[in-house]
């Protein structure tokens, strides 16, 4: 990590937001990609909301919603609440404000884009996946690699797998549609009382014959 700088970290709760937080920033290479990291006292690290989006192409707006949605509630766990942050770093411009995702959450979130057909989040989170398991194993078996080197091979990966699901085309898209229909479909059979799993009667069998 490097180019740390001290930002205030004001927690959200308006009972306390008159309190700031010291915390340190520093930036994370993953790939290619540089990342803004945040560390509070308690030693738990964030990124900023905004990042989180725009790492995997999408807008803050984007995480934003997801954050409000049933869907997060579900994955989250029932009466889980996240530690969101607005952070505060001294620009060259001025203070700017960031809103800092626990990294557990930035992860749910990219799990769920995969699960959306996000090509970028998906080649994402197998790299890093992937680093994570060669560590262990690099650990287990006494092998010693550079950041450079893991990040090198990091961006490698990414790249190759951006390539090789660019190579599929929109199937992810497509997939994600079909089972938005059928859900959809699904849900008015059951609000109008029709099991759409159900057996169908030998009195409709015979209506459907006579036509």
């Amino acid at each position: 990590m490097t180019g740390y700088s001290n930002i205030n970290a004001i927690a959200p709760n308006p009972k306390i937001m008159s309190e700031s937080i010291k915390a340190t920033r520093a930036t994370v290479a993953i790939g290619d990609l540089i990342v803004d990291a945040f560390m509070l006292p308690d030693g738990s690290y964030r990124m900023s909301q905004t990042q989180a989006a725009d790492l995997v192409g999408l807008t803050e707006r984007n995480a934003r919603e997801f954050l409000d949605s049933k869907t997060f509630e579900r994955l989250a766990g029932h009466g889980f609440t996240p530690a969101i942050f607005d952070i505060d770093s001294e620009q060259s411009r001025g203070q700017s404000r960031f809103r800092g995702l626990p990294l557990e959450v930035v992860v749910i979130y990219w799990v769920y884009q995969c699960y959306r057909g996000n090509k970028k989040a998906f080649a994402l989170l197998i790299a890093l996946a992937t680093e994570s398991l060669e560590r262990r194993f690099d650990n287990a078996f006494g092998m010693v690699r550079t950041e450079q080197e893991r990040n090198d091979t990091t961006t490698a990966r990414i790249k190759a797998l951006e390539s090789d699901l660019a190579n599929l085309g929109e199937g992810f898209a497509i997939d994600d549609d079909i089972r938005q229909e059928r859900d959809y479909l699904l849900s008015m059979l059951k609000q109008n009382s029709i099991d759409p799993y159900g057996v169908i009667g030998d009195d409709h069998v015979k209506g459907e014959e006579t036509r």
